[in-house]
């Protein structure tokens, strides 16, 4: 399966821009690579190049890699925690009896 790049940073109106680019190849010639991942929980992410100015990589979908601006980084996980579902507390036994 080939790998697509997606860079994703906010517009000048606020909007959000999202650039794909087909190869690790072209995406490094437009951005500085300043590293590489060598720590992601994910075994398949290791080794994609760190990017100067960008947070990732991230995995987006099965087939693509992400790359935020830390401005919209700080925002969609700021928009995930809220949207998180509240755990519920599971009842114990002695629940049971007491409802009965």
């Amino acid at each position: 399966m080939k790998r697509k790049y997606r860079i994703v940073t906010r517009g000048r109106d606020g909007s959000l821009r999202m650039q794909d680019y087909s190869s690790e190849k072209k995406l490094i010639s437009d951005y500085s690579q300043i590293g590489v991942d060598d720590y992601n929980t994910d075994l398949s992410m290791r080794g994609l190049p760190i990017l100067r100015g960008l947070v990732g990589p991230l995995l987006d979908g099965a087939e693509a890699v992400r790359y935020e601006s830390p401005d919209v980084f700080q925002q969609m996980t700021k928009e995930w925690a809220m949207s998180a579902p509240k755990r519920r507390r599971q009842s114990s036994s002695n629940d049971m009896e007491i409802a009965q």
